[in-house]
């Protein structure tokens, strides 16, 4: 049943989730997550598939949401696309491959190594610790490679590709501003791959609840994505006022909470 304080605590979340992919440059789906967990359960919707309809509405949301965002950080230049020619379509390929193999990877091994890996890059960020100042962006064949990386290791423990492709950037010097900027058209094109996937791997499945379409449940998309679409402009506004050292700390902080969280379901 749709309650006022259920709608309402939809929005918050939407609110939430739209302002940290506008301030970042991800795409929100720590936030989303366990809200449409929270939301199915709410529904009385119980069943194997609630990770994957989680996960598949959370991609849904997220087209929404960076394309608000990419938008609005095009609208101020901080997107280069030069990055997004060979990034974007290198994570796409590196996500599939990544999700057709995963399945015969030892998965303990790969979180445990992603987590301490996260938690190196969130003290390096907290800590301001530079890179060096000669060290630039690969060519197109190290663009495509890095993109392939990114895309396959975030397939393997399930985040968006802006928690890795920015700090990516950022240790090639890139500016804190525009790594942000970029990743958000980054993570449109890894949300696009990720919706149309859980769409055909959904499709014609039994026992799923009513209004999805494959693993898609449309009411959670109708009443977060407006809410993420309006506040990640404003996550946008507010990363261009703060200072690159300000925004390295708040990302370095997601990062650190990421780790934490991924440790905690691997303990657990």
């Amino acid at each position: 049943m749709w309650t006022f304080d259920l709608i309402m605590a939809l929005l918050l979340a939407g609110a939430a989730a739209g302002f940290l992919a506008g301030l970042l440059g991800v795409g929100g789906g720590t936030i989303i997550v366990p809200i449409v967990l929270w939301l199915l359960h709410q529904q009385g919707v119980i069943g194997e598939y609630n990770q994957h309809i989680a996960l598949g509405t959370s991609f849904a949301i997220m087209v929404f949401t960076t394309l608000s965002s990419a938008w609005a950080q095009h609208k101020r230049q901080a997107i280069n696309w030069h990055i997004v020619r060979y990034l974007s379509p290198a994570m796409v390929v590196g996500s599939l491959v990544g999700s057709a193999v995963a399945k015969y990877l030892p998965t303990a091994f790969l979180q445990g190594f992603f987590i301490v890996f996260l938690y190196v890059i969130s003290v390096q960020m907290l800590l301001k610790l530079k890179p060096k100042p000669t060290r630039q962006l690969p060519q197109k064949w190290g663009l495509l490679g890095a993109g392939k990386v990114i895309g396959l290791l975030s397939s393997w423990v399930g985040i968006g590709g802006g928690s890795l492709s920015v700090p990516f950037m950022v240790y090639c010097n890139v500016p804190m501003h525009m790594a942000t900027g970029t990743s958000a058209a980054l993570a449109w094109a890894m949300s696009v791959s990720g919706l149309l996937g859980f769409v055909a791997t959904g499709w014609g499945v039994a026992g799923l609840p009513e209004h999805t379409l494959g693993f898609i449940y449309l009411p959670a998309v109708a009443a977060l994505a407006v809410c993420t679409m309006t506040f990640a402009p404003l996550g946008v506004k507010v990363a261009h006022k703060m200072s690159p050292d300000k925004l390295k700390m708040a990302m370095g902080i997601l990062l650190l909470l990421i780790a934490t969280q991924m440790l905690w379901k691997m303990m657990g």
